[in-house]
C-alpha cells in the first residue's frame, strides 16, 4: 500500500511539522514491508495542475492533506481534481480545520474517504496498519453506502513516543525548522483552539537536548518552537534556555510563543546574558483592555508584562514580536486606539496588528452570534464587523495594519519614526493619518519599490508638518543609509552636503590612523570609502560613518560613528 503525506504549505520556506510527526511515528510501528508511506510538500503559490500532475504520477492507495485556514480551499480544489484522475485512491483529511466539524466536511466534500480529528500520529498509525474504520478511534468516515460515522475522539498521547521527525537537512535547506517540546495550553483563551486540548503535556528535556544539538551541528539558521506558551513551565523552560546558551553555535536563532506576564527573574537574567540573536520571543497581547481581556478567558498582567518586556530590552539582545488582534468582543475604536498605544510604548522590534479569525471549535466561534461578530465565510474567517467594531472602523484599522508593516515593523524607518511621532498626539493618530493620506492619493493599491516609501512619507511630512521637512529628510537619509550602502544618491536626500576634498581628507587620515574604522588596516583609501559611508546632518550638526562591514545582527544595522568636529 502507498500513503502518501501532502502538506500544501503557505510559503516555500515553510515545513510541515505534521506531516514528518505523522510518518515518523507510523514508521515506528507498521511493520508491513509493502507499506510504504512518502511526504510530498507544495505551496498555496503553485499551480493546481502542478501539484495534480505530481499526486497523479505518484499513484498513491491512500492520500493525506494536512489542513489549516490557511490552505483548506487550495486543498479542496486539488483534492476535487485528484478524485477525477486517481478515482479508486482513498482520500484522508487532517488538521483543525477539518477536525471539529468532520461530519459538515465529509458531507461537502464527497471525494473524501475520512477525517482524522485532532492529534493524529496513532490514528495514523493504525490506518496505516490498516486497522478496521468501525473500530478506530479518533475518525469521522463515510462507510461503502455513504453513511457517515463518527467514532469518538482519541485520548491524547504521550509525546515523548512521537519520534525526532528530522534525519537529512537537506531536505530543509533554505527552511524554517519547525519543534515542539509541549502540547496544550495552561489557558484557555476563547478565540484559540488550544483551549480545546486541556491536557498539557512536555516532551521530557533528556530527549529536547540532542535533538536541539542536532540542529545546532547543522548550523540550521532558525528553529522555531510551535510550544502555544513556551515559559509556562519554568523548569522546562530554563533548562531548555540554558542548554542552547551554552551550547551557542553562533548561527542558529530559536524563536518562542512566551507569556511575558510569566517571565520571572531568572528567566530574564539568564535572557539578558544570551548572544544577540540567539533567541527571539514572540509575545500575544491581543489587548489590553480589562473587560475584554476578561470576556476572552485570557490571564494577563499588563502591567507585568510591560515591566519584563523592558527588562528583555535592556541589553539589546533579543527580538521582540508583540502581538494585537482587533474584533474582539468589548474592544471599539476607541478601546483600540488605547491598547495600539499602550504596545507601541514598549517599542518591540514588531508589532503585529492581526484581526481576529473565528477558528472551528473555538469557545469565540460557540458565542459569535452574542457578540455580534460577523466574519467571512471563506477562510480564515476574518472578521468583518462586531456589536463593538463596524466595518468602517475594521477598514479603518486595516489601513493602519499597513503603514505600521511599511513604517515599523519593516525596520526601514527606525531613526524617522521616533522624530516623526513628536508631531503628533499620538502614535495610533499618526499612523490613521498616515493611512488616510495613502488612502487619498491611491497608494495603497501601487507596489512600491523602497525608495519610494521614503519619498511618500516625506511628501506626508510636507503635508502635516511642513516645518519639519528639513529635519525629516534627515532622519530618513539617516535611515537608508543605516541599511544601504548606496551607490546612488536617492533623490529625497537633496544635495549631499561634503565637498570631494573633505571626503577625500577623511579617508586619507583614516587610512593612516584607523581611528574610527579599526579592522580595515589590510584596505586603502577608496577600498574603505566603498565600504563606508560618510554623511553630514546640518539639522542634526553631526557628521556619521556607516561602517557597512560590522551590523547589528539583530537589525542588520551598520554600525554608526559620530565624527568629531
Amino acid at each position: 500500500m502507498k500513503i502518501l503525506l501532502t502538506a500544501i504549505n503557505a510559503k516555500y520556506i515553510h515545513s510541515n511539522l505534521a506531516v514528518y510527526s505523522l510518518r515518523a511515528y507510523a514508521q515506528s510501528r507498521v511493520t508491513d514491508p509493502d507499506t510504504e508511506i512518502a511526504l510530498a510538500e507544495y505551496t498555496i503559490n503553485q499551480q493546481t495542475d502542478d501539484i495534480l500532475m505530481d499526486i497523479y504520477r505518484r499513484k498513491p492507495d491512500v492520500l493525506c492533506f494536512s489542513c489549516y485556514i490557511w490552505n483548506i480551499s487550495y486543498v479542496e480544489t486539488v483534492l476535487r481534481e485528484v478524485h477525477k484522475v486517481l478515482p479508486d485512491t482513498k482520500i484522508w483529511l487532517g488538521g483543525p480545520e477539518v477536525s471539529y466539524d468532520a461530519v459538515a466536511v465529509l458531507k461537502r466534500l464527497p471525494e473524501v474517504t475520512g477525517v482524522m480529528k485532532g492529534e493524529g500520529e496513532e490514528t495514523f498509525a493504525e490506518l496505516a496498519e490498516g486497522l478496521e474504520l468501525v473500530g478506530l478511534q479518533g475518525i469521522t468516515w463515510r462507510r461503502e453506502d455513504g453513511e457517515i460515522i463518527e467514532n469518538p475522539w482519541r485520548p491524547v498521547m504521550d509525546l515523548n513516543k512521537v519520534p525526532f521527525v528530522y534525519e537529512d537537512m537537506a531536505d530543509f535547506e533554505h527552511k524554517i525548522i519547525y519543534y515542539e517540546s509541549s502540547r496544550g495550553c495552561p489557558f484557555r483563551c476563547s478565540y484559540c483552539l488550544s483551549s480545546i486540548d486541556k491536557i498539557l503535556r512536555f516532551r521530557n528535556v533528556e530527549k529536547v537536548k540532542p535533538e536541539l544539538q542536532f540542529f545546532i551541528d547543522h548550523k540550521v539558521p532558525q528553529v522555531k518552537f510551535v510550544d502555544r506558551t513556551f515559559n509556562c513551565s519554568h523548569q522546562h523552560a530554563m533548562e531548555i534556555w540554558k542548554y542552547i546558551a551554552e551550547h551557542d553555535n553562533g548561527i542558529t536563532n530559536f524563536h518562542f510563543e512566551v507569556a511575558a506576564d510569566l517571565l520571572n527573574e531568572e528567566e530574564i537574567a539568564l535572557i539578558q546574558t544570551m548572544r544577540p540573536g540567539l533567541i527571539q520571543l514572540e509575545i500575544g497581547v491581543q489587548s489590553t483592555n480589562p473587560d475584554t481581556v476578561k470576556e476572552i478567558h485570557r490571564t494577563m498582567d499588563f502591567e507585568k508584562v510591560s515591566e519584563n518586556v523592558r527588562a528583555v530590552q535592556k541589553n539589546g539582545n533579543v527580538h521582540q514580536h508583540l502581538d494585537l488582534i482587533a474584533g474582539l468582543p468589548y474592544e471599539n475604536l476607541k478601546s483600540f486606539h488605547r491598547s495600539f498605544n499602550d504596545v507601541y510604548a514598549l517599542h518591540p522590534e514588531q508589532l503585529q496588528l492581526g484581526f481576529l479569525k473565528v477558528l472551528k471549535g473555538s469557545y469565540m466561534q460557540e458565542h459569535q452570534a452574542e457578540y455580534g461578530l460577523v466574519v467571512k465565510n471563506i477562510p480564515p474567517y476574518e472578521v468583518l464587523y462586531t456589536d463593538w467594531l463596524p466595518y468602517d472602523d475594521v477598514l479603518r484599522l486595516k489601513g493602519i495594519e499597513e503603514m505600521v508593516e511599511v513604517y515599523y515593523n519593516s525596520g526601514q524607518f527606525t531613526q524617522t519614526m521616533p522624530e516623526l511621532e513628536k508631531y503628533f498626539k499620538d502614535p495610533f493618530i499618526m499612523y490613521a493619518d498616515m493611512a488616510a493620506y495613502y488612502d487619498k492619493n491611491g497608494y495603497f493599491k501601487i507596489n512600491h519599490k523602497r525608495a519610494a516609501r521614503y519619498e511618500i512619507l516625506l511628501e506626508f511630512v510636507k503635508e502635516y508638518a511642513p516645518e519639519q521637512m528639513d529635519v525629516v529628510r534627515e532622519f530618513l537619509t539617516y535611515d537608508y543609509y543605516l541599511r544601504e550602502n548606496a551607490g546612488n544618491r536617492p533623490e529625497f536626500a537633496g544635495e549631499y552636503q561634503m565637498d570631494k576634498a573633505e571626503v577625500r581628507a577623511f579617508y586619507e587620515e583614516e587610512a593612516e590612523s584607523h581611528k574610527y574604522l579599526p579592522g580595515y588596516e589590510k584596505y586603502d583609501r577608496n577600498q574603505m570609502r566603498k565600504m563606508t559611508h560618510l554623511e553630514k546632518f546640518l539639522c542634526l550638526n553631526k557628521t556619521v560613518l556607516f561602517d557597512y562591514r560590522e551590523r547589528s545582527p539583530l537589525t542588520h544595522e551598520a554600525r554608526t560613528v559620530i565624527i568629531a568636529k
